[in-house]
């Protein structure tokens, strides 16, 4: 564990603040508005961390770009994200975890990770 210095307390702080998932580059911006003087390189280290800890959820938004948010569930989860305003729910994706292990295990492979998050346009926006 990374020791906690006042840049990842602002980075940490920023992102609880906010309501789904955000970009390095958002949360930056609205750190800098609010007068911190923390850079860029930072906030995404910062952030990179903070997911490799499981304080925060990261996953990859359908143009590639890295998206985080605090994190509401410990533990490997997915997710469902609407394509159009960003909302994320939490999914079970037990028979995923299944055809993971069961794909390694036929290829002589032990231990699967993998991530999986679902885009789809919501009830609200379609």
């Amino acid at each position: 564990m990374k020791r906690n210095t006042w840049q990842r307390t602002a980075v940490r702080e920023a992102l609880s603040a906010r309501d789904g998932f955000v970009s390095a580059q958002e949360l930056h911006t609205a750190l800098r508005s609010a007068g911190s003087p923390i850079g860029l390189a930072t906030v995404y280290r910062a952030l990179s961390d903070l997911a490799g800890e499981g304080d925060a959820d990261s996953l990859q938004s359908a143009e590639g770009e890295n998206l985080y948010r605090a994190c509401v569930s410990p533990g490997h989860h997915h997710h469902l994200i609407c394509r159009v305003c960003g909302r994320t729910v939490e999914i079970e994706a037990d028979a995923i975890e299944e055809w993971a292990a069961r794909t390694a295990a036929a290829h002589g492979f032990r231990d699967p990770q993998h991530v999986v998050d679902v885009f789809a346009v919501c009830d609200r926006c379609s």
